[in-house]
């Protein structure tokens, strides 16, 4: 048990610091969204906590190849994000579904929160 704790708290970590190469907007959402779906399976039974951790290691591996490769490439912008394929939605419940088109909804908006230009722009 004290490993899984561990193995949680690190990975929540690790996805927290990768979230500060995110534009700001992108990272105020992207850590509220982690630190409540991490909050929110807490209680989750050894099944459901096996397929979380599955699926934010993940998001953390794509997140770091993204922030490795926008590093080396200075001249475009930096994309993060990935499609989602089709049947991994089949496997998402109701509510998970919702939170999903919330989250594009949000990350999507024309008018986000922050608006910070780099010099010169």
């Amino acid at each position: 048990m004290a490993a899984h704790v561990s193995a949680v708290r690190a990975l929540y970590k690790r996805i927290l610091v990768l979230h500060r190469f995110l534009p700001i907007d992108l990272r105020a959402l992207g850590d509220q969204y982690v630190k409540d779906e991490f909050r929110r399976h807490r209680g989750a039974s050894p099944e459901e906590a096996k397929g979380f951790m599955t699926e934010w290691q993940n998001y953390k591996e794509t997140l770091q190849n993204q922030v490795l490769a926008s590093a080396g490439d200075r001249l475009g912008p930096a994309r993060f994000g990935a499609d989602l394929p089709e049947e991994k939605l089949r496997d998402f419940q109701d509510e998970q579904i919702g939170q999903l088109y919330e989250l594009m909804l949000e990350s999507t908006k024309p008018n986000r929160q922050f608006d910070i230009r780099e010099d010169g722009q």
